[in-house]
């Protein structure tokens, strides 16, 4: 088994709920369990600004999947919550991203890990720090510390409550 961190988005047709309901569905994955999950938090698109804020949070899995098989997984997951995605950056139901898979760097024309924004993008890192503030991003350096090296431009507003 090995540890993998997950960020979770939606800004359509209740986000709250469509975020709390992807965290409760990443336990019916085959051969992964959640380990943690951090709150919930609303926050400013920074694709196009004519949609809605998002709600943002990320869990800590552990899986016996491997990186792609991971991905393939929560794209299913995606599909079965009704994912369509309309434009880069934009709105959407909701949005699974395979964030970190322990130390593994990879790139691949489907996958990149660690993911390649995610040491600059407040909205993974702030609920990310809640629950893995250790750890480390590979040729980065440990979540705690990128988010203490943001920029002033910061999206996050505020927690909306605890994750239950």
């Amino acid at each position: 088994m090995v540890e993998a961190a997950i960020g979770i988005g939606s800004n359509l047709c209740h986000p709250e709920k469509q975020v709390s309901q992807a965290m409760c569905a990443l336990n019916e994955l085959p051969y992964t369990r959640v380990v943690a999950c951090s709150r919930l938090y609303r926050s400013k698109p920074q694709g196009p600004l004519d949609q809605p804020h998002y709600v943002n949070a990320c869990a800590v899995v552990e899986t016996s999947l491997l990186p792609m098989q991971l991905l393939q997984a929560l794209q299913q997951l995606e599909k079965r919550q009704g994912k369509v995605k309309k434009r880069h950056w934009g709105e959407r139901i909701i949005d699974l991203d395979l964030l970190l898979y322990e130390n593994v760097v990879m790139s691949t024309p489907v996958l990149t890990l660690p993911h390649p924004w995610l040491h600059r993008r407040d909205f993974v890192l702030v609920p990310l720090a809640e629950i893995a503030a250790d750890w480390c991003v590979p040729g980065k350096g440990r979540v705690k510390q990128l988010l203490e090296t943001l920029s002033d431009e910061i999206y996050i507003e505020r927690c909306l409550y605890e994750n239950t």
